[in-house]
């Protein structure tokens, strides 16, 4: 097994916004903001090569919606997914699996692509498995109206009318093994229902994809939640019991919105839990 970070584009999002309650005096210590509030945000995924399979989890953005929506997110740099699948020395076409952690546009948006004649949409990996669960497919499809906006249907509705759209097994706990995709699923519902967050054993090393249960390393601390979740109570507890044992394992996390800080280890103090070192990808694993 190789793995090989992903860097699919930058953006921003309203710092208040992604640290719920937590004042901005403190929150700007480790993500500054501009003059807008607006925080700078990752979009990266990760390309697992296994055998015959090479596995993408999450897509990024996407470049298929309209220049005002995107105007909204501040797209920054020049990191694209298909400059850095390249540069791994792979295409798009060669993907086998998409896992995509949930459907928020902004870890689904580059699953679905304008068809050629631009008269309707795609699969952006024609030759892939896309991978979700059935609890959250139904929930991201029949919205709440506090998720509308992150839920797009020419997101989602593609990927199940081209056929290549399948669900992992309904699991009998949050915590699953897929023997298809290669690795360990923990299922978090305090950001959205059913996200799912991968583990990945990795060189000796538990690697885990932390998706928005820490989009960045500026929301280890525990309370420091987003405003975005849909159960902020529940995500305390979830974090509380996944901070816990990512300390006791010697966890790496994997971060996918933190522009600064590729992958981060976990140190325990009278505090609570807190970074203890950050790394890129190389440092560890090259």
């Amino acid at each position: 097994m190789t793995l090989y970070p992903i860097e699919t584009g930058n953006f921003k999002l309203d710092g208040g916004a992604m640290f719920g309650v937590v004042p901005k005096s403190l929150w700007t210590r480790t993500n500054p903001a501009d003059h807008n509030n607006m925080i700078d945000l990752a979009a990266r995924s990760l390309l697992i090569e296994d055998g015959n399979r090479l596995i993408l989890i999450d897509t990024g953005l996407g470049s298929k919606q309209s220049e005002k929506f995107f105007s909204h997110y501040y797209l920054w740099g020049d990191h694209s997914l298909d400059r850095s699948l390249a540069s791994a020395g792979f295409h798009r076409d060669d993907i086998t699996d998409v896992f995509m952690t949930h459907l928020h546009f902004d870890h689904c948006g580059g699953s679905v692509q304008w068809n050629k004649d631009r008269t309707g949409y795609e699969p952006a990996f024609k030759n892939a498995v896309f991978w979700s669960n059935q609890a959250h497919w139904e929930w991201a499809t029949q919205p709440n109206a506090r998720e509308k906006a992150s839920f797009l249907k020419e997101n989602l509705l593609p990927m199940e009318e081209s056929g290549q759209l399948k669900f992992i097994p309904d699991p009998e706990s949050d915590f699953v093994t897929s023997s298809e995709l290669g690795f360990d699923i923990l299922l978090v519902n305090g950001h959205t229902d059913k996200q799912m967050i991968p583990h990945i054993s990795y060189k000796g090393k538990t690697l885990v994809f932390a998706a928005d249960l820490i989009p960045t390393a500026g929301h280890i601390p525990l309370p420091y939640v987003m405003g975005y979740d849909t159960r902020p109570l529940l995500t305390l507890k979830e974090k509380a019991v996944f901070l816990e044992k990512a300390v006791e394992e010697e966890y790496i996390l994997f971060m996918e919105h933190d522009a600064v800080n590729q992958l981060c280890t976990l140190k325990q103090t009278e505090k609570g839990t807190r970074l203890d070192k950050s790394y890129t990808f190389d440092e560890i694993f090259n």
